[in-house]
């Protein structure tokens, strides 16, 4: 077990490491520079102030000069200033993190809580009604965009019918409610965004969770166990359910990257003051060190997530710690 955990810290080390030069370089590779947009629509300014402004946020230096200053910094747990408006990045950061991370906490959570249960009812009840209508909606989790959803569901709840608000995650009021009314205004303001985040993931993780059940149903043992005696829930809940869960795992923990990424969509749509929103407004700034601050965050909090789910993946099933 230690092999097996040293080899995933490993492999975890060397994929940020990875992540973020290539990051970092492709950043640099966009046309334009932070100094634009401060002196092209300043006719007053001059082209040495426009140097010196270079020379202030180092990129007058060579990229591996600019990347080992960066690491340098991001070891001390600074992330740097932003060109923007002279905070620090960390403090912008841990300022929206908690709401994105709730967000894809209770999508996560939304995922497996329903589609499990389909996967294994459509699993047991093949070519039924039933899975003949989750198949259907697979296909339209699949083929519906994000923002297309966003904007529907925005139209339809917040607009049409006035149910749901449809911008941020609280009201401006909320300082003067009661404990109780700022539960239910957090609840209103996070139902669509949680439903959007997750409809895709919810689509998906069924499907594999119905392919994966089947497959596992057809095996001998669950034939064996079914010949003793044993009643259906115990057959598919305990022996079943419990075997098919080792990759399901692995996709939850694979599914981490799309859910961040997707915070980008849907906390512009709903105007959410979190990371993905963030990271929007800092690439159309050219804000390099906060775009940098909040993919390292980001590439760390995919990692993690794969890393938990090979270590429950170990738990699972022992024989992956033997490669």
């Amino acid at each position: 077990m230690l092999s097996f955990l040293g080899y995933r810290l490993f492999r975890f080390f060397i994929s940020l490491v990875g992540v973020t030069i290539l990051t970092f370089g492709m950043m640099h590779l966009a046309p334009g520079e932070p100094t634009d947009l401060q002196t092209t629509l300043n006719p007053r300014v001059s082209a040495q102030a426009k140097e010196n402004l270079r020379k202030l946020y180092g990129l007058d230096q060579p990229l591996h000069v600019q990347y080992a200053h960066w690491v340098k910094r991001v070891v001390a747990l600074d992330f740097g200033t932003s060109f923007v408006d002279g905070q620090k990045v960390a403090t912008k950061i841990v300022e929206r993190m908690p709401i994105t991370i709730v967000i894809n906490l209770l999508s996560l959570i939304l995922i497996f809580m329903i589609a499990l249960p389909i996967g294994v009812f459509s699993a047991t009840h093949p070519y039924t009604s039933f899975d003949k209508a989750t198949t259907v909606f697979v296909f339209i989790g699949f083929a519906i965009p994000t923002f297309w959803l966003a904007l529907l569901m925005m139209i339809l709840f917040g607009v049409v019918l006035g149910w749901l608000p449809i911008s941020g995650y609280q009201s401006l009021d909320v300082s003067g409610m009661a404990l109780t009314e700022r539960l239910w205004d957090w609840t209103k303001h996070l139902l669509l965004p949680v439903f959007v985040s997750a409809f895709g993931g919810l689509a998906g993780i069924s499907r594999y969770a119905r392919a994966e059940m089947v497959e596992v149903i057809r095996q001998d043992y669950i034939r064996t166990a079914r010949a003793k005696g044993l009643s259906e829930p115990v057959v598919v809940y305990k022996h079943a359910l419990r075997n098919a869960l080792i990759p399901i795992i692995t996709i939850l923990g694979l599914s981490v990257p799309g859910l961040i990424g997707g915070s980008v969509i849907f906390e512009s749509i709903y105007a959410i003051q979190g990371m993905g929103l963030l990271f929007y407004q800092s690439v159309m700034s050219r804000d390099y060190p906060t775009i940098m601050g909040i993919i390292m965050i980001g590439t760390v909090l995919t990692l993690l997530g794969n890393f938990m789910a090979d270590i429950f993946y170990a738990i699972a099933n022992p024989t992956v710690r033997l490669h």
